[in-house]
C-alpha cells in the first residue's frame, strides 16, 4: 500500500501511536510512598489483573463521571490483586504516563506533509484526546469505542471516524497492531497496514 489514492489515515492508539513509560517502575514507587513494598513480578501481575478489568469496561467510560468511576474500579482491582485495600486511584493514574512510540511524531508529520487527514480509532475511554495531547500528538479526529458505542473489530467505530473526516472508506488506510484492527478496518472497507507506523511511512519513500 502506498499513499497514492489515499485521503486519510486512521490509527490505533496504544501500541501504534503511544506506549506506557515505565508504568511498573512508577507503580512500585507509588506503592512505596504508600508504605507498600512489592516485587516487580507482583506489581506486573497486579497490573495485568487491572488491565483485564479495564479492557472489559473501557467503552463504558463515556464522560467525566463514568471515567472517574472506572478509574476508581481499576485502582481497586490493582491494589486488591496485591492483597491491599487502600484508596489508590490518584496515585495509580499518576503512574500511568504515556509517550509516543519511536518514529511516530516524524511519521505523523510526513503524513501531514502529503496532505492526508488523520484520525485515531481506538478501543479506549473518553480520555484518549487528553492522553494524546499529553504526548504531543495532534490529529484531526479522535474516535473511541466509548463514543462509538462499539469496540473494534465492529465497523461502527471506523465508520464514525470516516464520517467526521469526510473521506470514503476506499480512500482511507488504517494502521494498527492487533487482529481487531485489521478485521475491523477491512470489514469497514478501509485498506490496512500493520504497525509500526514509522515503517509504513518509510515504505512510501
Amino acid at each position: 500500500m502506498t499513499a497514492d489514492g489515499l485521503d486519510a489515515v486512521t490509527l490505533d492508539a496504544y501500541g501504534t501511536l503511544i506506549e506506557l513509560d515505565d508504568h511498573l517502575g512508577r507503580l512500585r514507587a507509588a506503592l512505596g510512598e504508600a508504605g507498600i513494598e512489592r516485587t516487580a513480578a507482583e506489581v506486573a501481575a497486579a497490573f495485568d489483573a487491572e488491565l483485564a478489568h479495564y479492557r472489559a469496561h473501557q467503552c463504558e467510560a463515556r464522560d467525566a463521571e463514568t471515567l472517574a468511576a472506572l478509574r476508581r474500579e481499576c485502582a481497586a482491582v490493582f491494589v486488591g490483586a496485591l492483597g491491599e485495600e487502600i484508596d489508590f486511584a490518584q496515585a495509580f493514574m499518576g503512574a500511568l504516563v504515556f509517550r509516543p512510540l519511536p518514529g511516530v511524531l516524524d511519521a505523523l508529520a510526513a503524513l501531514r506533509g502529503r496532505g492526508l487527514v488523520l484520525a485515531a480509532v481506538s478501543n479506549w475511554d473518553c480520555a484518549l484526546p487528553e492522553r494524546l495531547a499529553e504526548t504531543g500528538i495532534e490529529l484531526d479526529v479522535v474516535v473511541t469505542c466509548a463514543e462509538a458505542g462499539a469496540a473494534k473489530p465492529a465497523t461502527a467505530i471506523f465508520e464514525l471516524a470516516l464520517e467526521r473526516l469526510g473521506v470514503p472508506a476506499q480512500r482511507a488506510l488504517h494502521v494498527g497492531d492487533s487482529p481487531e484492527d485489521e478485521q475491523g478496518a477491512r470489514a469497514a472497507g478501509l485498506h490496512f497496514a500493520p504497525a509500526p507506523l514509522a515503517d509504513v511511512v518509510a515504505g512510501w519513500r
